[in-house]
């Protein structure tokens, strides 16, 4: 005891009573700093595992594993399929704005790529000592410790945990050791967000290709282009649709629909195969759809800065031919078209082919059924009512023949020339039935009496006499048309008449356009210049314009003398 009669120890002993506790509060600590992170360990793991959508995943991922460790940089770099760099660069602790100024991400070169050829931590006390390391462009910030992870999902390397610049000194094994396992979770979680987003991609093309599918059988086929177009577009990150069409010409490809960038100049272009991704990917007869990575240029793609971005072409085949193909494009920022994508990409345009396919085939049946029935109705006309009127003509010319000729016999006389109208009239109709050659004359004058005639009370008779077909073709036969529009759109627009009468002939060498009208005339002091133009056009080809107008009764004469060739054509047509 000491002096006042307290405890005293020796100055050993004492020292060494010291020194254990100070031990022991040393521990203590760290045992406390270890319970933390655990604490935060744990309470990482339960923000990474909360999200199931990826993208929040991988955000949620970057953000935990830079708080857990004090980093002030953090980053998760997705490796790409081809493993032959970075596809998607999910970054925290650094500002839009300095984002910007720095410019495109990393895409895994240098100490980046180094976790990609041999992945296995990194931890650097200063980054600009080791010899992997490439520098950092313009405007980024500067970095100097390094912490770097895999992250593993069931044994492949889905991607890289980056950490730069720990705040309070250097990254420890304890970090690595922190980070490691946070990694092994993030595995687990981003395998389970990308099988959600596998089937959430599934289903919204599935959805989208049944939706068309129904689309396609139930509208005209001309709106097809269209149709997939849209659909298509309407699907998620996806910023440009193109849909090309195959022709007769293998080496060149029609842009029948686009959405999104430059669809307006799009649609309807003619490209060279060539010089398009897409031609040389449809040369292939089994891709059903494929994509690419951003590269060069392409008129398909959505191009930013010299740059395009992603592309995925899907071909709209059948076995029994092969009818274009749908190309799908995204920004130049945007990640690549993953294999779930593509696979749904050829589901879905299989899906429009065969819908394609069915639809023409239905609009085929149509047509013919249509033709069918135009030719039996052309067939009763022929065999039933011109042999009715002819023998209705032939009765009244007998009853007229047996009487004393006067004001009676005249009227009979206009009742025959009024039949023998109805009759031509008849075979027009019949003709128009039974030929469905879009492109001879009469089809094409019909074509013009009937866009122009709707406004009209009673549509215009119109006869054609002599072999119009065979002696008129070419530019003789476009002339025609033209003069019979200009003709009748005059007569339409100001002759206020109740009856027009079209008659297009080749009788002989000459043929001729002959309008007929019960209007007002042609006023003498009227506009006459497109009268003044169908005499030039006449005059040019030898023939003349001639007119004869008067209140009640105006017809105007075009003609013009056939050729050698086109009589030629007709003799051998009448033949």
């Amino acid at each position: 005891m000491d002096a006042k009669g307290g405890l005293s120890f020796p100055d050993g002993p004492r020292q060494e009573l010291d020194q254990a506790l100070a031990d022991l509060l040393a521990q203590a600590e760290r045992v406390r700093i270890t319970q933390g992170r655990l604490r935060a360990l744990l309470s990482a793991t339960q923000a990474v595992v909360e999200e199931i959508d990826l993208p929040s995943v991988l955000r949620r991922i970057v953000q935990a594993a830079r708080s857990l460790v004090d980093a002030e940089y953090a980053a998760l770099g997705v490796i790409s399929p081809e493993r032959d760099g970075l596809e998607e660069f999910v970054y925290d602790g650094v500002s839009d704005q300095e984002a910007a100024m720095i410019g495109r991400l990393p895409v895994g070169r240098g100490l980046l790529g180094a976790l990609i050829t041999d992945p296995r931590t990194i931890r650097l006390e200063h980054l600009k000592d080791d010899p992997r390391s490439v520098g950092f462009p313009a405007h980024h910030p500067p970095m100097d410790s390094f912490l770097g992870v895999p992250v593993r999902i069931r044994g492949e390397v889905f991607g890289n945990l980056y950490l730069t610049n720990r705040r309070d000194g250097l990254f420890t094994e304890e970090d690595a050791e922190l980070i490691e396992a946070l990694a092994t979770t993030a595995g687990f979680a981003i395998e389970n967000a990308r099988l959600l987003e596998r089937a959430r991609t599934r289903g919204q093309w599935m959805e989208t290709a049944a939706g068309l599918s129904a689309a396609l059988l139930s509208s005209p086929t001309e709106t097809a282009p269209d149709l997939i177009a849209g659909r298509m577009f309407q699907l998620p990150r996806v910023d440009k649709v193109a849909v090309l069409l195959t022709g007769d010409d293998p080496a060149q490809l029609q842009i029948a629909a686009a959405r999104g960038a430059d669809e307006a100049r799009l649609r309807g272009l003619v490209l060279d195969a060539d010089s398009t991704w897409a031609g040389a990917a449809l040369r292939s007869p089994s891709a059903a759809a494929r994509s690419r990575e951003p590269s060069e240029p392409d008129a398909l793609r959505v191009v930013r800065d010299g740059t395009a971005g992603p592309v995925l072409l899907a071909a709209l085949r059948t076995p029994s031919r092969l009818w274009g193909a749908v190309c799908a494009a995204r920004d130049p920022d945007g990640a690549r078209f993953s294999a779930t994508e593509i696979e749904a990409a050829s589901h879905f345009a299989s899906r429009a082919a065969i819908a394609l396919e069915l639809a023409h085939a239905r609009a085929d049946a149509q047509r013919a059924m249509l033709a069918d029935d135009r030719r039996r109705i052309a067939r009763d006309l022929h065999d039933h009512v011109i042999q009715q009127l002819y023998g209705t003509g032939l009765a009244i010319q007998a009853v007229a023949g047996s009487l004393d000729r006067g004001s009676e016999t005249d009227r009979l006389d206009e009742c025959i020339a009024q039949l023998d109208d109805a009759i031509s009239q008849i075979r027009t109709i019949v003709f128009a039935l039974s030929h469905q050659d879009d492109s001879s004359l009469r089809h094409r004058v019909l074509d013009v009496v009937a866009d122009l005639s709707g406004s009209l009370p009673r549509p215009p008779a119109i006869r054609f006499t002599g072999p119009v077909d065979h002696a008129v073709t070419g530019a003789l036969a476009d002339e025609v048309v033209g003069v019979t529009r200009e003709l009748l759109s005059n007569a339409v627009r100001h002759s206020g008449a109740d009856r027009i009468m079209v008659e297009v002939s080749a009788d002989g060498d000459l043929l001729t356009v002959l309008l007929q009208d019960d209007g007002v005339g042609i006023p003498e002091d009227g506009r006459r210049s497109g009268l003044r133009n169908l005499a030039e056009r006449a005059a040019a080809r030898g023939g003349a314009l001639a007119i004869r107008s008067a209140s009640g009764e105006t017809s105007v004469r075009w003609s013009a003398p056939l050729s050698a060739a086109s009589r030629g054509r007709a003799e051998g047509g009448s033949r």
